[in-house]
């Protein structure tokens, strides 16, 4: 009995360090770079729809990005009929995309869950975050996606605002259009080592 005990043991000792250390390949993957290097901004899409299982995802990276104080000021409305994709595609005029897509998700900020005093613009800090969380998730997916913005031309967001019926203390902030990618499109290398200082401003290495 007690050798059977030992064996288990050991086994589960052994089963548990396959585990953490696939975990940590997981976490170390390359295709997580791989990922972030080659996402491009997609603005032609087939007519194939996005799956609400596929939506859940792209909510659920956004709500994990991060956000100041963990307020999670943000409201996501998504959009998959026609009629309103059309809409929000005529009030913003860098969205035009979103009349031919199957998918926008609008991200705003809630003013009402915001941080308080000089603290309450991190909104826009978070919301960049889970627009950025949404297009990457997009492209892990095989999806496409752009982000358009609406914040801070009040203008478009109240224009914007209209179309989906959203209140006076919510504001829209992006316009994340997707879909099945159309065509080929080719990741630019955006890497330049003189925007980069070290130690001080305009220190090079």
């Amino acid at each position: 009995m007690t050798y059977l005990t030992l064996t288990l043991a050991a086994l589960l000792v052994f089963v548990s360090a396959l585990f953490f250390q696939s975990c940590r390949r997981v976490i170390n993957e390359p295709a997580v770079n791989e990922c972030l290097q080659t996402r491009v901004s997609v603005r032609s899409f087939t007519s194939e729809s996005v799956s609400e299982t596929q939506i859940e995802k792209l909510l659920r990276a956004a709500m994990a990005a991060p956000s100041a104080l963990n307020k999670q000021p943000w409201h996501f409305v998504v959009v998959t009929e026609k009629v309103q994709l059309e809409a929000l595609a005529e009030v913003s005029p860098n969205a035009k995309m979103a009349a031919g897509a199957p998918l926008a998700i609008v991200v705003c900020g809630v003013m009402s869950k915001t941080a308080e005093g000089e603290a309450r613009d991190f909104w826009i800090q978070d919301c960049s975050a889970a627009t950025q969380n949404i297009l990457l998730e997009a492209h892990a997916l095989g999806l496409g996606a752009v982000w358009t913005g609406t914040y801070p031309i009040l203008g478009r967001c109240a224009a914007v605002a209209e179309v989906l019926s959203i209140p006076e203390d919510v504001v829209p902030f992006s316009i994340v259009v997707a879909g099945h990618p159309a065509g080929e499109n080719k990741p630019k290398d955006k890497w330049n080592p003189d925007n980069v200082s070290w130690q001080k401003y305009g220190v090079l290495k």
